[in-house]
C-alpha cells in the first residue's frame, strides 16, 4: 500500500529506446551523407532498420501502457497536446515547400538573366491537367478521410466497434488506391525531378505528401489491427484519434496542394 499510486499521472520507468533511438538516427544520418558521397547505401539501410525497431518497440511500450491502464484521462490529454505539436511541425515543414513553389511562380527567373524576366511555368515545362487524374485523387483522399471519420463517430459515439471496422478498412483501402494513381501520376509526368525549379518544387511537394500517405495508410491499419484485438474503448482510443487526426492533416495539405499547385501554379 505504501507504493500504491494516488495520482493521474504516469511515472515512466527507465528506458533505453531514447538513446537507441538517437543512436539509430545518427547511423542512419551519417549513412545518408556517407552514401550522397558516392559510398555505399548499406550502412544508411542499417541506420533505417535500426530506426524502425525503435519506433515498433518504443510504441509497443506505450500501447501497452495504455492497455494496462497507465493512460489516465490526464495522460491522455498531455499525450492529445504532443501529437498535436508533432502536427504543427508537420505544418511547418510543408510550408517550406509551398514557400519554395510560390516563391518560384510568383518571381520566376528567366533563363539567361538574373532578372525577374521569367514566365512560369517555365518554357517547355507540360504540366498536369488537374481535372483529370489529380481531381480523382482528391475525391479519393476527401472520401478516405470521412470513412476515417465515420469510423471515429461509430467508436467514440455508438460504441460501434463493426462500424469503426468497416470505416477503417474503407479509409485504408483508399489511402492504398490513391498511392497507387499518384505512382501512376509520376510515371506519367512529362518531366524529370532535375529538368528545373518547377519539377523540383513539384515532386518535393507532392512527394513528400505522398510518403505521408503511405505512412497515414500503415497508421490506420495498425489501429485496424488493434481494433480487432480489442485495444480501444469508447472512453478510451488516443492512439485511433492521433491516426485519424494524422489522416485529416493529409487531407487538407492534399487540398492546399491541389488547388496551389496543380491548378494556380499549373
Amino acid at each position: 500500500m505504501a507504493h500504491e499510486k494516488n495520482h493521474d499521472y504516469h511515472i515512466l520507468e527507465p528506458s533505453i529506446w531514447p538513446f537507441l533511438g538517437a543512436l539509430a538516427a545518427f547511423v542512419m544520418m551519417g549513412g545518408a551523407v556517407y552514401y550522397l558521397a558516392d559510398g555505399g547505401p548499406w550502412v544508411f539501410f542499417a541506420g533505417f532498420v535500426a530506426v524502425l525497431y525503435v519506433m515498433y518497440g518504443w510504441w509497443a511500450e506505450v500501447v501497452h501502457e495504455g492497455q494496462t491502464g497507465d493512460h489516465t484521462p490526464v495522460v491522455r490529454i498531455g499525450l492529445r497536446y504532443a501529437f498535436v505539436l508533432f502536427i504543427m511541425s508537420e505544418i511547418m515543414f510543408f510550408v517550406a515547400w509551398f514557400w519554395a513553389f510560390f516563391k518560384s511562380a510568383l518571381y520566376p527567373m528567366g533563363p539567361d538573366s538574373p532578372k525577374i524576366d521569367g514566365v512560369w511555368p517555365p518554357v517547355g515545362i507540360e504540366t498536369f491537367d488537374p481535372w483529370h487524374l489529380p481531381l480523382i485523387n482528391t475525391l479519393i483522399l476527401l472520401l478516405s478521410g470521412a470513412a476515417a471519420t465515420w469510423a471515429h463517430h461509430a467508436l467514440a459515439h455508438e460504441n460501434n466497434r463493426k462500424d469503426m471496422a468497416t470505416g477503417l478498412a474503407v479509409a485504408i483501402g483508399l489511402g492504398a488506391i490513391f498511392t497507387v494513381f499518384q505512382a501512376y501520376e509520376y510515371s506519367h509526368a512529362a518531366f524529370g525531378f532535375t529538368d528545373g525549379i518547377y519539377p523540383s518544387t513539384f515532386f518535393m511537394a507532392t512527394g513528400f505528401h505522398g510518403f505521408h500517405v503511405i505512412v497515414g495508410t500503415i497508421f490506420l491499419a495498425i489501429c485496424y489491427l488493434r481494433l480487432k484485438k480489442g485495444h480501444f474503448t469508447q472512453e478510451a482510443h488516443v492512439g485511433f484519434e492521433a491516426a485519424a487526426w494524422y489522416w485529416h492533416f493529409v487531407d487538407v495539405v492534399w487540398l492546399f496542394l491541389f488547388c496551389a499547385v496543380y491548378i494556380w501554379g499549373g
